[in-house]
């Protein structure tokens, strides 16, 4: 029974569904959920810092339900955004409903879609990876695949990284950073792949293409389905959902970085480069993510798998509570730059 604890992770489109139904200031429900019943259950419930014993480590890696407790999002995920799509094209809602709806459904397409399609885009079977993009698409963030696995893993806690927040770099500054560099970085990581394997740049193996041409189709059968309050509101539900990334991307890594080597190369990630949260809220909504040191340790290592180290630097508090205190910037620089580690804040490390 202790395994199914994942499907908590299923309360935030659970918490959409009832937004939908009762309308009203209900619409609002599945933010004040995630950001201010979640944050105080975590404050509540005790953190922990156990790791599998070898057994049973053996046990949950050839166990197929924790698979498909991530495939289960898929259907989920889509099938949220249709019904909500169509009610709002036949039902007649006041403006601060649609913002709401807009907000709970853009949570929905954040954490169990972009965050579900980032543990299967480091999947081995190729179509688990396609299943990932396919929970991309609706964030238009599919170039995050690309940007992600062959960028940010090899780049994280460097000044190369879009990823990785700088120190006192407040969350809306990095939003846009992060935003318009991953998406140059994708292009870019493009190109040299394509040049590595001697295919021209106009070419059916450019995914870049491919992630465009079905992120624009999404665009326009939302229109010609759902009209101009359907297009508005899938835009609206996608940038809420890959805000919601770039607001976890901000505390995954703030205040982080790598040493450069003699070589000129950077030392190996390891588990320092990454801020790690044992809160037990947080891990099972997101599926382990808040052990984030381990994930960047060993990226190809299951969600159910993932360690805790004792010399990754700890968040105070859970993941979901230190987004909404990222919001916040004067409160977030005075709780988590105290726990950057001295030898790497900018004073220090710039004389290293």
């Amino acid at each position: 029974m202790k395994d199914i604890k994942y499907l908590a992770a299923l309360t935030i489109p659970l918490s959409a569904l009832i937004s939908l139904s009762f309308k009203g200031y209900w619409s609002y429900f599945t933010p004040f959920y995630a950001f201010v019943m979640i944050p105080f259950l975590e404050l509540l419930l005790p953190q922990d810092t156990s790791n599998l014993e070898e057994d049973t480590r053996q046990e949950k890696a050839k166990s197929r339900l924790f698979d498909w407790m991530l495939y289960l999002n898929a259907p989920i995920v889509y099938g949220i955004l249709i019904y909500t799509l169509i009610d709002i094209s036949t039902t007649s809602y006041a403006l601060y409903e649609i913002i709401g709806l807009v907000l709970s459904v853009g949570i929905v397409l954040g954490v169990n879609g972009i965050n579900v399609a980032h543990e299967l885009g480091h999947r081995q079977h190729t179509w688990e990876r396609h299943l990932g993009k396919f929970l991309l698409l609706p964030s238009f963030y599919m170039h995050f695949y690309i940007e992600h696995n062959f960028g940010h893993h090899a780049n994280a806690a460097t000044e190369e990284d879009p990823a990785t927040a700088r120190y006192n770099q407040t969350v809306y500054s990095f939003w846009f950073t992060s935003v318009f560099r991953q998406y140059h970085s994708a292009w870019v990581l493009q190109r040299k792949l394509l040049s590595s394997s001697k295919r021209r740049f106009i070419n059916t193996n450019n995914d870049m293409l491919w992630y465009t041409l079905f992120q624009l189709s999404y665009l326009v059968i939302a229109f010609l389905l759902f009209k101009t309050q359907g297009l508005l509101f899938v835009l609206g539900t996608g940038i809420i959902g890959f805000l919601l990334l770039e607001t976890v991307n901000y505390i995954e890594h703030y205040g982080l970085r790598r040493k450069r080597l003699e070589s000129g190369r950077y030392e190996r990630v390891r588990e320092c480069h990454s801020w790690n949260s044992n809160h037990v809220i947080g891990r099972i909504v997101l599926y382990e993510l808040t052990r984030h040191s381990d994930h960047h340790y060993k990226s190809s290592k299951k969600y159910q798998l993932l360690d805790y180290h004792d010399i990754s630097p700890q968040m105070p508090f859970g993941y979901p509570t230190s987004m909404v205190l990222s919001f916040f910037p004067p409160l977030w620089f005075y709780i988590m730059n105290p726990r950057v580690p001295n030898q790497m804040k900018p004073e220090t490390f710039s004389m290293a």
